[in-house]
């Protein structure tokens, strides 16, 4: 949709600036490392880029769903189907021990500003947890959406043909669908809220009335105007994820940006 911003400004950067972020590792021969891989819509060009400036690469997607990532491997075979991909199904928790079993330099990816799902110092617990299972040789690139004009966030979550609406409304559905909940779903509406000085977005669910829902043997009273708190994701000034790069003890944080300067992939080694 035209208000999210987010893809595009990624896609931009792993387009433009892939050559530059092969060149920080000195490593000719990688593996690249994806946490929570999904369908490698925007990593495929990741990886041409990389094999382009002369890497030789092993691809290894990890995600809880194992029918997502078939979905990846032949999405990413389809346009290079010389790449050797070695999926990861599960939990990433668990399934990043594995990475230390491997001998070639890593490149970590943990793309599409998802460590925005995390509260600050959560962030770093994560990033610390994930560097444990790192070598010096390694890299980790962290995808982060960046702060600008607030109107500009809050749009991308409150789009006008309403479709940020119906995807957090859907929750509703599928507590219907597969929990047996009774929600009436035109009872509450879609609400988003952004705070420019902390730098997070906030989603909500409101009851729009007084109401009573079932779930399994529980009933729930929503009242009238009650909020159900949905979502965090926040936002960074490159000042803000150099302090936390330095936290999680890292050395070297280099940011690279797309044109308009709305998102970040950061390399911390």
């Amino acid at each position: 949709m035209e208000e999210y911003y987010l893809p595009a400004c990624e896609l931009e950067i792993i387009q433009h600036k892939t050559k530059d972020i092969a060149a920080e590792i000195t490593a000719q021969k990688i593996d690249v490392i994806e946490l929570g891989a999904g369908d490698g819509t925007k990593t495929v060009h990741f990886l041409a880029e990389l094999i382009n400036a002369g890497k030789e690469i092993t691809y290894i997607p990890l995600d809880i769903s194992a029918n997502v990532l078939e979905i990846n491997r032949k999405h990413i075979l389809k346009s290079l189907p010389e790449l050797k991909i070695e999926s990861i199904a599960g939990d990433y928790f668990e399934t990043m021990k594995s990475l230390k079993e491997r001998n070639n330099p890593k490149i970590i990816l943990f793309m599409g500003s998802n460590i925005g799902n995390f509260e600050d110092e959560n962030a770093v617990d994560f990033l610390k947890l994930v560097k444990s299972y790192m070598t010096v040789r390694d890299t980790l690139l962290v995808g982060a959406d960046l702060k600008k004009n607030p109107k500009t966030i809050l749009a991308a979550y409150n789009d006008k043909v309403g479709i940020t609406k119906r995807f957090n409304l859907n929750l509703l559905a599928r507590m219907n669908r597969e929990l047996g909940a009774d929600f009436n779903v035109i009872n509450f509406d879609h609400y988003a809220f952004y705070d420019p000085v902390s730098g997070t977005s906030f989603s909500y669910i409101v009851s729009l009335e007084n109401q009573y829902v079932s779930i399994a043997d529980e009933t729930i009273h929503f009242e009238k105007n009650e909020c159900i708190h949905t979502e965090v994701s926040q936002k960074y000034s490159l000042a803000n994820l150099e302090r936390i790069s330095s936290k999680v003890g890292f050395s070297k944080f280099k940011p690279f940006l797309d044109s308009k300067e709305w998102f970040c992939l950061g390399l911390m080694a």
